[in-house]
């Protein structure tokens, strides 16, 4: 068993490493359990240009690298694992993961969360054969082609204008009748002569036998269906918090993420939460960041409360 450490932070996202910065700071051992490559879903846009302190913008993995490495600097460890379950213990928690089990006197969950799907046919048999839940990572791949994004929020809107730089003409459907991201994307959609928007429009299916060939749509207004010629599918909806690990152990909100305090507490006393996994965060990386310091400084305070940690 690794540890015990002062906490274990699940996570690996700019919320999950800024608290791990403040709590390695703070001269408390911190481990932070990440599947994947330390960054989170910011990995996943081509450029960052709302984050104070940058202001021609900043490539996401360069930004998150700094996070990383300011975070080592104060002591803070990165394991390559999984939380895949979380209970109490003599000391305090217990995480299980893949490669082993983490023993802790506090936990931050930071988990983020994962994108939604449409949930029609055809979509998960062609996912990565033309269905993408990623602009940056496969718009290269439909240059010269034409192609649709799904989605009418502040990410859609983004993924549409990225994609311009690849696609041929791009379809943007939404199933309202006004878009729900910033006036200044759409603005900027309403600009761009490639994209051709479709309101109260839904998917209704993915057609092709290998690849994306077309989308099925229904006109929410009329009732009428149609077919689209397409070669990729972008599907910007949203996403899901990553809380499967703590359903029935923390109090969830209706849409599946961590009910928390003012201070980040959970439902159980010694676990705190930030960034998209709770329901205090608005999905932006400044507001993940000041959530996963302010859970640091709310463990610094819970365990300045607890009695000491053998040595």
């Amino acid at each position: 068993m690794n540890g015990p450490w002062d906490v274990v932070i699940a996570g690996a996202g700019p919320a999950g490493l800024a608290a791990a910065l403040y709590t390695g700071r703070a001269r408390l051992s911190t481990a932070v359990l990440e599947r994947g490559m330390p960054g989170g879903q910011i990995l996943l846009t081509d450029w960052v240009e709302n984050y104070p302190g940058f202001p021609s913008g900043v490539a996401p993995f360069e930004l998150m690298q700094g996070f990383r490495k300011q975070a080592e600097t104060f002591g803070a460890g990165i394991v390559l694992d999984e939380a895949l379950s979380i209970a109490t213990s003599a000391t305090g928690f217990i995480l299980k993961g893949h490669s082993g089990e983490y023993e802790a006197r506090s936990v931050i969950v930071a988990t983020g969360s994962a994108y939604r799907r449409l949930g029609v046919e055809g979509e998960e048999r062609l996912t990565g054969r033309g269905v993408s839940y990623c602009a940056v990572c496969d718009g290269a791949f439909f240059a010269g082609r034409d192609i649709a994004v799904v989605g009418g929020g502040d990410n859609a809107l983004k993924e549409a204008l990225f994609l311009t730089k690849f696609a041929k003409t791009l379809t943007l459907i939404h199933r309202r009748a006004t878009f729900r991201g910033e006036r200044i994307y759409q603005e900027r959609v309403a600009a761009n002569d490639k994209i051709r928007i479709r309101y109260d429009t839904i998917v209704c299916g993915v057609m092709g036998e290998t690849k994306v060939e077309a989308i099925s749509l229904i006109d929410l207004k009329s009732g009428a269906t149609s077919s689209l010629p397409v070669a990729g599918l972008f599907v910007s909806i949203g996403t899901r918090p990553q809380t499967d690990f703590v359903k029935g152990f923390l109090e969830l909100n209706e849409w599946g993420q961590i009910k928390v305090g003012r201070d980040t507490q959970t439902s159980v006393p010694g676990i705190f939460a930030a960034g998209d996994v709770c329901d205090a965060c608005p999905k932006q990386i400044a507001t993940a960041v000041g959530s996963g310091v302010h859970a640091a400084l709310s463990v610094q305070e819970y365990l300045a409360r607890q009695p000491a940690a053998d040595s």
